[in-house]
């Protein structure tokens, strides 16, 4: 397919065609790490319980483990009591007893019923119920087993490793998890404009921001960035840094993709024989974003790879919509779109009839009624407006006014 073939469409067909290509990815090697530097990566050998969750019927409060149906006008004796890390050493639970119990802590024999401590009084070494209390079979007890049988798998394959997972693998012993590799992702930023960071910039320059941020965005994503030079607006630099890049499993390029006559990338990737799946999107920003595949050639195999516009908000929401899914994907996870919610608009809002418009946003956590505002910006170089957001607000085409009130998607970041 060639670039001009391939032009510029919506953002569901971009975003389907990236998804369609992210299904048919091959499952990555694997590699066995340490519990606490697996998270964001994706589990590649499932993780069973090595027991039953909870191993033994469990006291979910403070309070008296009794019988139910002993519990009510009779004073029950206090028999003992028991703390969480400790077993019951007497005798089975006797009718007209109870034993105090303390959250997390074993059901002792006899007993099927745990009173809160607040529900009942005091007095004389026996407890009697607070005003009119009945107390059902199993309430406040956390059944064994109930949460896991022993061999269960509790965390399946493809598993995005998070803290909750980290925790519930540590509960079921696992030192170390088996996960995918990491895709190494080529970072290129191109342009003559650019110096690194710890160059001192000359009034006409700027340093590379972007190659940064992706690195950073990619290393969420649970890839493994390889930052190389930055590439000028030269071809032959561009060719030597694209080759360097095919080293790599994906190839991320920054700037360059748009209509200017030093806009090189899309003419040297087509040296290379590239296919190109997209050559823009009717969105904002983000319009010049570019998708497409490099043949295998030279011991190298076919890569993907995105030219992305290179004004940086325009870098990081095409990231969000666009290489995330995919670069998820080739780590191993799922394939799943951006992360998208809704909320309420808290101010009016202006659309465009012909893009869909991704804007720096800022979402209020009410519990309620979730609020985005838009967050003033000066267009798509605008950093300190991104970095003031926390996520985007999404306008679709095709209407120009949004009122606050409105619920509109936005995407997460």
């Amino acid at each position: 397919m060639s670039k001009v073939a391939a032009g510029v469409g919506g953002f569901d067909d971009a975003l389907a065609m990236v998804l369609a290509h992210a299904a048919d990815l091959e499952k990555p090697a694997t590699e066995l790490i340490p519990l606490l530097a697996s998270e964001d990566r994706v589990l590649a050998r499932a993780v069973p319980a090595d027991r039953d969750q909870p191993p033994f019927d469990r006291s979910t409060r403070d309070g008296f483990a009794v019988g139910a149906a002993n519990f009510g006008d009779v004073a029950l004796k206090i028999a003992g009591q028991i703390r969480a890390g400790e077993q019951w050493a007497g005798s089975a639970l006797e009718p007209g007893a109870a034993i105090g119990i303390m959250t997390g802590a074993p059901i002792p024999a006899g007993a099927d019923a745990v009173v809160m401590v607040e529900h009942v009084e005091r007095a004389d070494g026996t407890i009697r119920p607070v005003g009119v209390r009945t107390l059902r079979s199993g309430e406040n007890i956390v059944r064994r087993g109930s949460e896991a049988k022993a061999g269960q798998v509790v965390l399946p394959v493809g598993t995005l490793i998070k803290s909750a997972e980290i925790a519930l693998a540590a509960a079921c012993g696992c030192a170390s998890l088996t996960v995918f590799r990491r895709p190494r992702v080529a970072i290129v930023a191109t342009g003559d404009e650019l110096v690194e960071i710890d160059a001192a910039p000359e009034p006409q320059q700027i340093r590379n921001s972007n190659s940064y941020g992706l690195a950073s965005l990619v290393a969420r994503a649970g890839g493994e960035a390889v930052r190389l030079p930055i590439a000028p607006d030269r071809r032959a630099e561009l060719e030597e840094i694209i080759r360097a890049a095919r080293r790599c499993d994906f190839m991320l390029l920054s700037g360059g993709v748009s209509m200017g006559e030093y806009d090189l990338v899309e003419e040297v990737l087509e040296t290379f024989g590239a296919q190109f799946f997209f050559t823009g999107v009717k969105m904002q920003p983000g319009k010049p974003v570019v998708f497409g595949r490099l043949p295998a050639a030279d011991d190298f195999p076919a890569q993907f790879f995105f030219g992305l516009p290179g004004n940086p908000i325009s870098t990081q929401v095409t990231f969000h919509c666009f290489v995330e899914p995919i670069l998820r994907a080739m780590a191993g996870a799922a394939v799943e779109g951006p992360r998208f919610a809704q909320a309420t608009l808290a101010e009016d809002a202006t659309g465009n009839a012909a893009l869909m418009r991704v804007l720096p946003a800022r979402l209020t956590a009410d519990r309620l009624r979730p609020e985005v505002r838009l967050v003033g910006w000066q267009g798509s170089g605008d950093l300190a407006a991104n970095a003031r957001a926390n996520c985007y607000a999404v306008l679709p085409p095709d209407k120009e006014r949004f009122a606050a009130g409105d619920v509109i998607t936005i995407l997460l970041r």
